[in-house]
């Protein structure tokens, strides 16, 4: 009778990594982003700060280099808890303000971005829309061009294209590099080609000013901006992905920060899933939308890494045990026409991706270190299940400065 529950645990979670997979060749193909529209509309750009001096000196240098026109956007760099000299250096640039933020009660950049937009809704001048970035960001200096245009076209919600800074650090860089051209290629994009919603990535993001006035931000979770995806999705809008729009974001270069990382990441996804998953869900069932069907899937990931761990451990522990019979494993079980192609595909999808997305050759070495890098998710997601309610935000520190045009030139 176990043995029977467990195979049809393994079935519904291969039913999920099928659908997945499947999504997948729809990201095969893209259509490039066209700009017909001239600069019209303004931008606030938003740029959340705790102790980068380091880095956000590159970043603002960088944006004030954007080729839109410069009475078209203003620069705000929300220095949150800051205890170091963001501040100070944020003020050494003209026309740059440095918001100053003191509030250790509320730590985290969703606190932080819903104290900024507050602050800046009593501004005298608004803007048509609000640009999100994070302080070790570099920014594609046509990133203005595609939102512009996007918001031109009736979208409300835009996320540019998560690439990533420093991909030649080290394995682990590397390794999370892998990881976003993968999500990029065949996640976000298949989901727009198919017309469903795409998913903000935290930074890189684009929101029409009158909606965040209509819905007010609310995203103070460990993944502000998934929550904020769910809560657009549940109202009707869908936010859409611009692959032209290319944000270069820092990725940890030790093992242990990106354990740190990751173990926020998963927290705040389980908080969203308990939160936000059956809802939207049902939401979707009860209107025929499998846009929010698609998202409840999407919400549901934390929990597909967690049983995937556990499942593989289980299988494994019982083959290691003597004597029979061993439990029955989904791909013991099923046809090998099925079996076989679909776990060749799903080897196949990192090295797949990278190809399509152009990537430096000697990026495929790190493919060789990659399968630590991606069963380390397992105790990670495994421990963050049962921290879930751990709210604390953890900081990356930066030791080093890159500009946009070391970074370019090394992707050529």
């Amino acid at each position: 009778m176990f043995n029977n529950l467990l195979l049809g645990v393994q079935v519904f979670f291969f039913l999920i990594g099928a659908y997945q997979v499947i999504l997948s060749f729809f990201g095969w193909y893209r259509k490039k982003e066209t700009i017909t529209h001239k600069p019209t509309k303004s931008f606030a750009l938003l740029v959340a700060a705790h102790n980068e001096e380091a880095v956000v000196g590159a970043l603002i240098e960088n944006l004030l280099k954007m080729k839109y026109p410069r009475e078209l956007f203003d620069i705000f760099v929300i220095c949150d808890n800051c205890t170091d000299g963001t501040a100070r250096i944020v003020r050494g640039y003209e026309g740059v303000y440095a918001c100053e933020r003191n509030n250790p009660a509320q730590r985290g950049k969703g606190f932080a971005i819903e104290w900024m937009l507050k602050e800046l809704w009593k501004r005298p001048r608004q803007y048509d829309a609000i640009v999100m970035f994070d302080a070790d960001n570099l920014v594609a200096t046509d990133f203005l061009q595609y939102m512009n245009e996007d918001l031109c076209n009736g979208h409300r919600v835009i996320q540019g294209y998560l690439d990533t800074k420093n991909p030649h650090d080290s394995w682990v860089s590397a390794a999370n590099g892998i990881n976003y051209w993968f999500c990029n290629r065949l996640w976000q994009l298949p989901r727009y080609n198919l017309g469903l919603s795409n998913f903000l990535g935290g930074t890189g993001m684009t929101f029409e000013t009158k909606l965040l006035k209509e819905m007010g931000w609310g995203a103070t979770s460990l993944v502000e901006d998934l929550e904020f995806t769910v809560r657009c999705i549940q109202r009707g809008i869908k936010p859409k992905f611009n692959f032209d729009a290319r944000v270069y974001d820092e990725k940890p270069i030790t093992f242990r920060a990106s354990s740190r990382q990751r173990l926020r990441w998963m927290q705040g996804h389980f908080d969203i899933t308990r939160r936000y998953m059956l809802p939207t869900l049902w939401q979707g069932i009860r209107e025929r939308s499998w846009v929010k069907i698609d998202a409840a899937i999407y919400i549901f990931n934390a929990y597909n890494f967690l049983m995937g761990f556990l499942l593989t451990f289980t299988l494994w522990f019982d083959l290691l045990l003597p004597g029979a019979p061993h439990f029955d494993s989904i791909y013991s079980v099923a046809p090998a026409w099925i079996a076989v192609p679909i776990s060749l595909y799903i080897y196949a999808q990192l090295p797949l991706s990278m190809m399509l997305e152009k990537v430096s050759w000697k990026l495929y070495f790190r493919l060789i270190t990659f399968p630590i890098f991606f069963f380390s998710w397992w105790p990670v997601t495994f421990w963050a299940f049962f921290t879930q309610n751990n709210k604390q935000w953890s900081h990356t520190e930066h030791t080093r400065v890159l500009r946009l045009e070391e970074v370019q030139g090394k992707q050529m």
